[in-house]
């Protein structure tokens, strides 16, 4: 699917982006492993967390769906799973792979992880080594898929990541379930934590100090969970930078999870000089959420209503700056939205300690450089990074996802602010994390066609 993307006038409205995708893939695998029935409202059916419900199933967890978004995840115990017949297909979802390799890690029995072409590229030895060390087996193909993963008697751990990887250190955990003794995950900056908050609710022994996780393996099972899944801050990153840089927008949008280990973009564009309000802040299964209020600056055409609370009415245009360190992992999925917003800033945006972005469903730093340039963007492409020259007027043209969703929603963004039609080939890769991406978009004021 190919969408057109015309220039836009004005976002305007009060939407609901889809379910946090890292909790839905948890939700669905700590239910599995649980005792007892475990409810999750607001699940995200796209095609990644589709993935790892197929795999849960074909391991033998009953999953009834009452609607698309409400599963009941009838749990079979930490050792109930079964073998299935033939490699489990973790189609283009690393999220899948890497954290089924942890629980399966403590099976007894041996199983095939698979996945697409692009997952097939990406690395897992990196997830490999630490259960080789706690007495799994676990082949890769030249550090990749396909993983075959014989469950050992496992022990525990003491293991510093080489980086801040949630995905790791959850795999880790999640096989420190089965291990002899306790695990200790050491990592050298904050990364997502969604996997340690799910099981301190399902009473797994965790004790957190800064940035070192113990895990002490208990007698008792997994207590079933019922939570509701806030929405993707990941998600709402693409409709939040658009209604940053479209004119005359004032956009809400609500319920979003606002888990610090996540909001690394919020912290930058502050940085940057964008106005950001976070209304309605509540708690969720542990996870807190807010409404995010954004409005573009004020022009001397289009004036702004003041802000809650402050009686003043946000007129500045965005400024360059540097990300780097610590920061990068907290949006690490969100630097394609950040790329789009520094075309429109004022100066030079510098990303740096990004290399990670090269190993993601593409390679994201060339493949922002290189679509972005397509629209007339003044961006240089870094070995850990790239930067951005602003601000710059872009030009509608035909660019391609590169089968990354999140690059293809970063595309229909720029295209809002592009001047004539932009056209995003190989569209259809949104649905992986954000089902009806184009659906809200055009509730907003959006001009996007199918084609």
């Amino acid at each position: 699917m190919n969408l057109r993307v015309r220039p836009c006038q004005a976002l305007r409205g009060a939407v609901t982006v889809p379910a946090d995708k890292s909790i839905s893939h948890r939700a669905l695998l700590l239910g599995g492993i649980a005792e007892g029935v475990s409810t999750v409202r607001n699940w995200l059916p796209a095609a990644d967390c589709q993935a790892t419900l197929t795999a849960v199933r074909a391991m033998g967890v009953s999953v009834e769906q009452s609607s698309p978004t409400e599963l009941h995840i009838h749990g079979v115990g930490l050792r109930g799973l079964k073998a299935p017949a033939i490699p489990i297909d973790c189609q283009r979802s690393g999220t899948t792979m890497r954290l089924l390799a942890g629980i399966l890690a403590g099976q007894a029995f041996t199983i095939t992880l698979d996945g697409d072409t692009g997952l097939r590229r990406r690395p897992m030895e990196r997830v490999a080594i630490p259960l080789r060390e706690m007495g799994a087996v676990v082949e890769t193909r030249n550090g990749c898929p396909p993983l075959v993963v014989k469950g050992g008697n496992l022990h525990g751990i003491d293991y510093r990541l080489p980086v801040a990887s949630a995905q790791v250190k959850s795999a880790i955990l999640l096989a420190a379930l089965y291990a002899e003794g306790p695990s200790t995950v050491r990592q050298p900056g904050p990364a997502r934590d969604h996997t340690e908050r799910m099981l301190i609710a399902q009473g797994a022994g965790i004790e957190l100090r800064e940035d070192t996780i113990t895990l002490t393996p208990g007698s008792q099972p997994l207590k079933p969970c019922s939570l509701t899944v806030p929405a993707d801050f990941s998600s709402a990153a693409f409709p939040l930078v658009a209604a940053l840089l479209a004119p005359n927008s004032d956009v809400v949008l609500e319920g979003v999870g606002i888990n610090p280990t996540r909001t690394g973009l919020i912290d930058v564009l502050g940085e940057m000089g964008a106005e950001l309000r976070w209304l309605n802040q509540a708690e969720q299964a542990g996870e807190p959420t807010a409404d995010l209020l954004i409005r573009s600056p004020a022009t001397p055409h289009a004036p702004r209503t003041p802000w809650p609370g402050d009686g003043a009415a946000h007129d500045k245009g965005l400024r360059g700056t540097q990300v780097g360190g610590q920061t990068v992992v907290r949006m690490i999925d969100e630097f394609p939205a950040l790329a789009v917003a520094a075309t429109q800033a004022q100066g030079q945006t510098l990303v740096r300690d990004a290399r990670e972005l090269r190993l993601k469903e593409t390679d994201r730093i060339g493949a922002v450089v290189a679509e972005l340039r397509r629209l007339g963007a003044s961006v240089a492409e870094r070995d850990d990074g790239f930067s951005v020259d602003g601000p710059t007027r872009l030009r509608g043209a035909r660019v391609h996802s590169h089968g990354d969703h999140r690059l293809g929603m970063a595309l229909v963004v720029a295209g809002l602010i592009a001047e004539g039609e932009t056209v995003v080939e190989g569209a259809e890769v949104i649905a992986d994390s954000f089902p009806g991406f184009v659906g809200l978009m055009r509730t907003l004021g959006a001009e996007l066609d199918e084609e």
